[in-house]
């Protein structure tokens, strides 16, 4: 007698992340040469550092994935830049769906479109876990553009980044001691209409001459400048 054996159910979530691989895929080995991987590093400290630690953006965020260990091993395993771009670019146009009660765990669409999306993916495959990048160099303006600019606004610095408070509101007037709080323990008081995104790591990734050095030239340069004794809420969020 013969048997006949039944076709196997294929598990929902396999085919999903099969159909999801093959998406990220798309694109793969097709580099872009036109890309303008410096532009694509402005773009990504603006939209995408707040969520992404990077050492060569000088982001530290613990939101997503550390870009560094995503690709560090994929590129020790044989993948070429080429291939990162293309998934880079990829799950910039087609992000993981959003959970409805858990936003922050899914990449928002449309973060960056059209030949930004080139830009951004042409920076992560450029310097994403890459042996030997270093972070930038600690140096006014370039270092709070590169680690705060996606998320604050400051006119000096010539950042635009809105997930945070806008510096120029709520810094001013706050003594130097407040604003170092802010910045090592970035929960302790949030500004109204803000959550608490702010990466708690500056107070073990900056040295304390370094720590000092970012409070004051906040202190110097946030609304114009001078911040007086006085309250307010702090920059956390």
């Amino acid at each position: 007698m013969r048997t006949i054996s039944k076709p196997s159910k294929q598990p929902r979530f396999v085919a999903a992340l099969t159909a999801s691989v093959a998406l990220a895929l798309v694109g793969a080995g097709c580099g872009t040469g036109d890309a303008d991987v410096e532009r694509g590093r402005q773009l990504f400290i603006q939209k995408c550092a707040s969520c992404h630690a990077m050492t060569e953006a000088g982001s530290t965020s613990q939101i997503g994935p550390n870009m560094d260990r995503a690709f560090g091993a994929a590129r020790n395993a044989g993948m070429d830049a080429d291939t990162v771009e293309g998934i880079v670019a990829a799950q910039i146009e087609y992000p993981r769906p959003s959970v409805e009660d858990s936003p922050v765990i899914s990449m928002p669409a449309g973060l960056v479109e059209g030949t930004d999306v080139a830009d951004v993916a042409a920076y992560v495959a450029e310097y994403a876990g890459v042996e030997g990048v270093r972070p930038p160099p600690f140096e006014f303006p370039d270092y709070f553009v590169s680690s705060c600019g996606g998320c604050h606004i400051l006119e000096s610095a010539g950042s635009q980044g809105v997930t945070g408070p806008n510096l120029d509101e709520v810094l001013p007037g706050q003594e130097a001691a407040m604003i170092e709080n802010s910045i090592v323990n970035p929960g302790d008081e949030l500004s109204p209409g803000y959550g608490n995104l702010m990466p708690n790591t500056f107070g073990a990734s900056l040295q304390p001459a370094q720590l000092d050095e970012l409070v004051q030239y906040l202190v110097a340069n946030a609304g114009g400048g001078g911040a007086a004794a006085g309250g307010g809420s702090g920059p956390g969020g």
